[in-house]
């Protein structure tokens, strides 16, 4: 039998036993030689550094440290890094792509919850289920068999800023149900917004026209604060904001001035900063609905990105084109 190659894992060992659970872990020990004790949180530890020397693929993940020059130097052997996780961003430093290595991402794993996630806050907030909630609490009672006007989902409006990995399962999502989806992003032409069976508009023109905003950019210079005080002033009256993307997407002072006037509501999974100050005016505000960046992957989800990871392993050991590997120069726009 043919000797396997060593594969080292390198991110948190908090999380690696979510990731990489028993049943998955035996599939992975199946295709590479593996020790899930020795995992790499720090480069600079000796035991990491001789299993560098022999590493064919680095298996990735949450709380993997700065993959610099001087890891690569110690890793001749090195020829894939798999990531069970979403972007790569934050784990590569200058120099990867010349050294040929493959490079894959599980962030089309994680995307589905996210999506999912997004998908339920649409339907609830169409169906104005977050202020009726509190309406109900308040007055414990409520006009039974009364048609309460201006909410449901049929023809609702949905404008979607961004069509990356979630936003474009989002799109997927809603495709069955009786929405109009809308789509701002600078890079779809209109053949692919067709296909994709949405209707492409700028960004002004979509927050005009959308009764759910739910935000799918990637957070990068260019997109900082995006949503800003101009922008929220061309939402509807009754518009629902909902961020899963980045905090930084958003001008959380200008949301609070408006939100204030009851003119518009938000759902927020994330926020800047994460978390909020304890003092945060988001917290009270009856027309934000906080959740503490939980639309990722979570519990039983996180086994999905191990499988996600284990899958492209199998396809490069046995010659087949990995379904989810980084392409370098979509980076730049990427989350």
């Amino acid at each position: 039998m043919p000797e396997r190659p060593l594969a080292l894992f390198a991110m948190s060992t908090k999380t690696l036993p979510s990731v990489y659970p028993p049943e998955v872990l035996e599939r992975l020990r199946a295709s590479v030689e593996v020790d899930p004790s020795l995992v790499a949180e720090d480069f600079r530890d000796p035991r990491v550094r001789s299993a560098l020397g022999r590493a064919e693929i680095l298996l990735t993940g949450w709380g993997c440290p700065l993959i610099d020059a001087a890891v690569l130097d110690a890793a001749p052997r090195l020829r894939a890094v798999l990531h069970a996780a979403g972007s790569v961003k934050g784990i590569m430093a200058p120099g990867w792509w010349e050294r040929g290595l493959v490079v894959s991402s599980a962030a089309d794993a994680n995307a589905l919850p996210v999506a999912e996630y997004t998908l339920g806050m649409i339907i609830l907030a169409g169906k104005d289920l977050f202020a009726a909630r509190e309406r109900y609490r308040s007055l414990r009672t409520f006009p039974v068999a009364e048609i309460l006007p201006g909410i449901g989902n049929f023809g609702r409006r949905v404008g979607l800023v961004g069509a990356s990995r979630v936003g474009r399962r989002v799109i997927e999502l809603l495709r069955p149900l009786d929405f109009e989806v809308l789509l701002a992003d600078p890079y779809v032409g209109e053949a692919e917004a067709a296909a994709l069976g949405v209707r492409l508009l700028p960004l002004d023109a979509l927050l005009r026209r959308s009764d759910i905003v739910s935000i799918h950019a990637p957070a990068i210079p260019e997109t900082h604060h995006m949503i800003g005080r101009d922008q929220l002033a061309l939402m509807r009256d009754g518009a629902v904001l909902i961020n899963t993307a980045r905090g930084s997407l958003v001008d959380h002072d200008a949301l609070v001035e408006e939100v204030r006037t009851e003119r518009l509501s938000a759902v927020l999974d994330v926020t800047e900063p994460e978390p909020l100050p304890a003092d945060s005016p988001l917290f009270d505000l009856p027309g934000v609905f906080i959740t503490p960046h939980l639309a990722g992957s979570q519990g039983n989800e996180v086994r999905r990105l191990g499988l996600s990871a284990v899958g492209e392993l199998e396809r490069l050991l046995t010659g087949v084109p990995l379904s989810h590997r980084v392409d370098p120069a979509e980076l730049e726009r990427a989350a």
